[in-house]
């Protein structure tokens, strides 16, 4: 049976994700670059894994209100690295 990860754990993965699209690194050939579909790939799937970490915090029964706002946090951190890193 798999392991229960506690809600602060996975907003620090959720991080680590984001982070992870972040460094990934531009595709230097001449076909596409940051246009590159495994490149744009690459960051969709660290930013969905980011996203599928922190999904269903915020309905578990006895979160606190700051864990609320923290997950909040971590989707706008995602959304953001999205529209800075392919935009």
């Amino acid at each position: 049976m798999a392991k229960l990860i506690p809600a602060a754990e996975r907003i620090i993965r959720a991080r680590a994700f984001i982070q992870q699209a972040r460094d990934l690194p531009i595709p230097a050939d001449t076909e596409g670059g940051r246009n590159s579909f495994s490149y744009i790939a690459g960051v969709k799937d660290y930013l969905r894994q980011a996203r599928d970490m922190v999904k269903f915090i915020s309905q578990t029964a006895g979160v606190s209100a700051e864990m609320k706002e923290e997950v909040k946090k971590v989707y706008q951190e995602a959304e953001q690295a999205d529209e800075e890193i392919l935009r």
